[in-house]
């Protein structure tokens, strides 16, 4: 018999008695979770990341972590009466997450650097820092459900498709699972978190979503790369597929496998797309739009959350996104070792890039199953 019921957060004692660290980047999201935490009663400390320069983050509005939002994680703080504070990952996020940004776009791919951002920042070093406070969970206000299974605590798709964010948590491991919590999951839509943040009048309650990556202005990746890497926007050779240069570029990074718009060869008959980027030859290749169709994607870096060991098995059927606006499509998993596999889209999937994740989804039901990095485009 446990002395105390399970609190709502799964903890056998009193909210009270039991601590939560909660990662606040100053979104109505964070700042709802630990507002209602700490109604709730528990020991919340907030913490927020000041990922990048504090002050050019002052003159950027709409992305997370930035001066303006810090101030509005710590009026959170404030209005509950918990502690917060801020902690300088500068370094760390450049080293863990700008870098390689850098370099994969240098190199013709197609990044992702919010998951990177969860899976090193995130849920590794702010992580340990909560249990450096003592914490018994910490807490974020990511849509996505974590749930317990036979095995222990599963990872499931948000109770809102449209807010689901498995694309992005799909490498957080078994052990981080087990320490984390997401209270905003199991709600049916935004509108239900920005009401619980006007209940606890929360001056964030109407302040709008953050559309860009935390790093790049207005989403202009090629400026960003350009600062970083000078002289990286080398011009080059638009070819088709049989290697005939049709018009020349000004660098490969202003190009991304599928893009249509902006290529400055028209008048040659059908449309033609972004099928290849070819760094090495700073070439960006071009074809038909059946030439973007893909059915088998080389996955590596393999984070699997199924119960029997990813190669276990020859072949695991599931349901797979290569891209985190696209519903998971049904495919056939076949591992080649415990990180690496060949997955087989059962319908051709168009402008799969290289540097996007491919994210593994259980055929029924809403449980993730993990997923890898795609890392050789066609």
């Amino acid at each position: 018999m446990l002395d105390h019921p399970l609190n709502s957060l799964g903890f056998a004692k009193p909210p009270s008695e039991t601590r939560v660290v909660v990662a606040m980047s100053g979104g109505v999201d964070s700042s709802a979770v630990a507002a209602h935490l700490a109604a709730e009663g528990y020991d919340v400390v907030g913490v927020t990341l000041q990922l990048y320069d504090h002050g050019a983050a002052l003159a950027k509005k709409g992305a997370c972590c930035a001066g303006r939002d810090i101030h509005d994680a710590r009026r959170v703080a404030e209005t509950m009466g918990f502690p917060h504070y801020v902690l300088d990952y500068e370094n760390t996020f450049r080293e863990a997450v700008i870098e390689e940004f850098a370099d994969a776009y240098l190199a013709g791919a197609t990044p992702v650097p919010c998951i990177r951002c969860n899976e090193r920042v995130k849920f590794k070093d702010l992580l340990a820092t909560a249990r450096d406070l003592d914490a018994d969970c910490m807490a974020t206000g990511h849509y996505i459900q974590r749930k317990m299974g036979a095995a222990g605590p599963e990872l499931h798709c948000a109770a809102d498709a449209n807010r689901d964010q498995s694309y992005f948590l799909f490498s957080t491991t078994p052990e981080q699972l087990a320490y984390l919590r997401f209270p905003l999951g199991h709600l049916a839509s935004k509108a239900e978190t920005r009401a619980l943040a006007a209940q606890y009048g929360l001056a964030v309650a109407d302040k709008p979503d953050s559309q860009d990556i935390c790093f790049v202005p207005n989403g202009n990746y090629a400026a960003v790369i350009e600062k970083l890497r000078p002289g990286a926007a080398e011009p080059g050779e638009i070819v088709d597929l049989s290697g005939k240069v049709l018009a020349t570029h000004r660098g490969v990074i202003h190009y991304t496998i599928g893009q249509r718009k902006g290529l400055g060869i028209g008048g040659l008959g059908e449309p033609l797309y972004v099928v290849r980027l070819d760094a090495d030859q700073r070439q960006v290749v071009v074809g038909p739009k059946e030439a973007l169709s893909t059915r088998m994607i080389p996955v590596r870096e393999i984070n699997w959350l199924g119960d029997a060991p990813l190669d276990s098995a020859a072949e695991w059927h599931v349901n797979v996104k290569v891209r985190s606006t696209r519903p998971p499509r049904p495919a056939v998993i076949r591992p080649l070792s415990a990180t690496e596999a060949e997955v087989e889209l059962l319908d051709p999937e168009d402008g799969v890039s290289a540097g996007q994740a491919c994210v593994f989804y259980a055929p029924e039901g809403s449980r993730i199953l993990g997923g890898g990095w795609i890392w050789r485009g066609r």
